[in-house]
């Protein structure tokens, strides 16, 4: 069950090694290399990805993953035009490539003053599994630049995992 996406006016490409260093210097934008899910450091240049390229020739978006046993963890994901189809798209890409592998479930991480994400993802079909309580002092010790205050001034406390069950084989 993907959420459909009906006017695209750009195309999704795997990542490449050639893209990695552009995938680097985005992250590096958000103050480090890799990222910390459920207590681990993750580095997305080093697992699958895909992007978006507009009509144009510009990257609007990128999505990263790693698919460990039946469960496919989105790592990433960053859309530069929001509203546009492009998170979504992406989004839609992952799932069938954890589908088409046989995963059970998609899953994914946010934080708790995401409202956005939060939003995004439920929208897309993807119900709350659990909510992380106090998970950011333990990910500020392994990343000491995740700030206190998130977006809208809200502390940055809690991780919500995110899931979508799915076919698998």
């Amino acid at each position: 069950m993907g959420y459909e996406v009906t006017d695209m006016n750009y195309e999704i490409k795997p990542v490449t090694e050639a893209d990695k260093d552009w995938v680097l210097e985005f992250l590096r934008g958000g103050g480090a290399d890799f990222i910390v899910t459920r207590g681990r450091k993750v580095y997305p240049t080093e697992i699958e990805g895909f992007y978006a390229v507009n009509d144009s020739g510009r990257k609007v978006g990128f999505v990263t993953f790693e698919i460990i046993g039946d469960q496919c963890e989105m790592v990433t994901l960053d859309a530069f035009e929001k509203f546009s189809g492009v998170g979504t798209a992406l989004t839609e890409k992952v799932r069938q490539v954890a589908t088409a592998r046989g995963c059970k479930r998609l899953w994914l991480i946010t934080t708790n003053d995401n409202l956005d994400a939060i939003r995004f993802y439920q929208r897309r079909g993807f119900t709350i599994a659990a909510v992380h309580v106090n998970a950011l002092a333990h990910s500020r010790k392994i990343k000491p630049s995740i700030p206190e205050i998130g977006q809208r001034g809200i502390p940055l406390r809690d991780e919500i995992e995110f899931e979508m069950i799915l076919g698998g084989k």
